[in-house]
């Protein structure tokens, strides 16, 4: 019987190892798997490669990781809010590495690495300083760069139900990334507000199929 449920979120979070890249779902809070990065702090994994939209907020979540000095290296699209202070401080100590990616070829090479593709021709950032050291290709009198898909380790993403075989659907804005890292990585745990049993969610609503989830944690009330 396949059964992806975990009592213990901590459980899930304890595979992580030192090194490994974590893709981190979410558009700054919304859909961001708060509970999951809170035991990904309290089991301590370190050196670790972080994908994300963004660079964290505030000292809760991601920005929490960050202040934990557990991440070596963040590839995000946006690392400068009002409120990244904690990803300001690592970065002008040179304590954090940044690759800086437009938000649209992030989702592009994650979509990429889903996809089982080798590579992808983007015109964003072709002639800027982000396509200097990479291969550009003029392509039907149009400017093109060389990108390379983004792989992952884990995927932490947040969904709204989930069922025993790692079904997921979201809600509304908090689907965002989750759904691409989904299948960019080798291992996806998914927080969900709910488990529900086998045929209750509509197969039409199911956005991630188990095929692409190996844990689903239930947190309540979040």
């Amino acid at each position: 019987m396949i059964d992806k449920t975990s009592a213990s979120i901590h459980e899930a979070i304890k595979q992580i190892k030192d090194g490994s890249t974590v893709m981190i779902g979410g558009f700054g809070t919304a859909g961001q798997p708060a509970q999951l990065i809170d035991a990904l702090i309290e089991h301590g994994a370190k050196e670790l490669t972080v994908v994300n939209n963004n660079a964290g907020n505030g000292d809760v979540g991601l920005a929490a990781l960050l202040k934990a000095g557990q991440v070596k290296k963040i590839i995000c699209s946006f690392p400068r809010q009002s409120d990244s202070y904690e990803f300001d401080k690592l970065y002008y100590a040179k304590k954090i590495e940044l690759e800086l990616v437009p938000q649209g070829n992030l989702a592009a090479r994650i979509q990429a690495a889903g996809a089982g593709l080798g590579a992808i021709y983007t015109p964003t950032g072709f002639g800027t300083l982000l396509a200097e050291g990479k291969e550009s290709k003029v392509i039907n009198g149009k400017g093109y760069v060389l990108e390379y898909p983004i792989y992952a380790d884990f995927a932490l993403i947040k969904a709204f139900k989930g069922d025993r075989w790692g079904n997921l659907t979201y809600r509304m804005s908090a689907r965002n990334f989750g759904p691409i890292m989904a299948t960019a990585a080798k291992c996806t745990i998914a927080q969900v507000n709910e488990v529900v049993p086998l045929g209750d969610l509509d197969p039409e609503h199911v956005v991630t199929p188990g095929i692409f989830v190996k844990h689903v944690v239930a947190v309540k009330g979040k």
